[in-house]
């Protein structure tokens, strides 16, 4: 198995492979994004090289980092089950509209705001329900001869370089005011998204495939160590090659790209809340610890901080609405 890592040691940032229990840097202070920018083969070839003779420091004496900078992030909602409950929390209306089943949806998030496993995430000004999204993402690679325009399902397969945990922190009553513009999410999502604790290479799951090209591996988050909720990646609506080959049409995908797959059914409060029609469990809290482990790749966790306290909303000015602007009075 290949895990590809980045992480502090020592005052410095290093990137390279992680393999039973130890940390292999990258030659010549080489990133990840080169290994994307590689594409997967070369990044195999050079993992047999460096593991066991690069220089080493053992996994337990490191601060693991977001295992990459994204390039971009897409965020799809693949989970019927999971549009069904948290329609119902932030909509007030049962179902799954029609338009879901027709094709793909995902939003653009913030790639500025990623943060790796480990790491404090604070409550953002205004949010008192402070929420997680368990998801497992797809990271985009090189393949040599394709501009990742336009493709096949089959073509696309190829594209997906690796997959990490991802952790899409929602606050969802900010959330709720911004999708009734039809529009958004905005504030309620790009203030923090970890992704880790690593990028396992695709070809650890190329056997592991269904007919349809699904991936049945387990998922499962828990806060404070109470399991909140589990699901298997088969239950997407689409696999993820779909997924990216619907990203890249009439568009582009490249290296460094970032595909999540959304939360999976019972991933996050906000599903649970509009099952059980009150928010059981409760919302974050600063202190809470939130961890996620997805079969295949690890876990990743994070203790939520202290809320920022600051006045963030501006209203908006209601304007006339001229025509033509007044004439300019100037002086004599």
């Amino acid at each position: 198995m290949v895990k590809i890592a980045r992480w502090n040691h020592a005052g410095g940032t290093q990137s390279g492979f992680v393999d039973n229990g130890t940390c292999y840097a990258l030659p010549m202070g080489q990133s990840v994004q080169a290994l994307l920018d590689a594409g997967l083969d070369e990044t195999l070839s050079l993992a047999r090289q460096v593991i066991g003779s690069g220089p080493a420091v053992p996994l337990a004496d490191v601060q693991l980092l977001a295992p990459l900078l994204p390039a971009t992030i897409r965020d799809f909602v693949a989970f019927e089950e999971h549009v069904e409950g948290v329609r119902k929390s932030i909509d007030g209306v049962a179902g799954v509209v029609p338009e879901w089943y027709e094709a793909p949806t995902f939003y653009f998030t913030n790639p500025h705001t990623v943060t790796g496993t480990g790491e404090v995430i604070g409550i953002p000004a205004g949010c008192d329900d402070l929420d997680f999204e368990t998801e497992v993402a797809a990271v985009v690679g090189r393949v040599p001869g394709s501009n990742g325009r336009n493709l096949t399902a089959a073509e696309a397969h190829r594209h997906i370089f690796g997959y990490t945990v991802l952790n899409d922190w929602s606050a969802r009553d900010l959330q709720r005011r911004e999708m009734k513009v039809s529009l958004g999410p905005c504030k309620g999502k790009d203030f923090a998204n970890t992704l880790g604790p690593w990028i396992v290479t695709a070809d650890e799951f190329e056997d592991l495939h269904d007919a349809e090209g699904f991936l049945p591996i387990s998922m499962a988050v828990e806060v404070n160590g109470e399991t909140i909720g589990q699901d298997l990646l088969s239950n997407m609506g689409w696999p993820f090659a779909e997924l990216v080959a619907y990203a890249s049409q009439d568009s582009v995908v490249r290296p460094g790209d970032v595909l999540g797959s959304g939360t999976c059914g019972s991933g996050c409060l906000a599903e649970l809340w509009g099952r059980n029609g009150s928010q059981t469990p409760p919302p974050l809290k600063t202190g809470d610890v939130v961890r996620m482990t997805v079969e295949g790749i690890g876990s990743i966790e994070n203790t939520v901080g202290e809320r920022r306290n600051a006045g963030t909303r501006v209203s908006a000015r209601q304007r006339p609405r001229n025509r033509v602007a007044s004439p300019v009075i100037s002086g004599t």
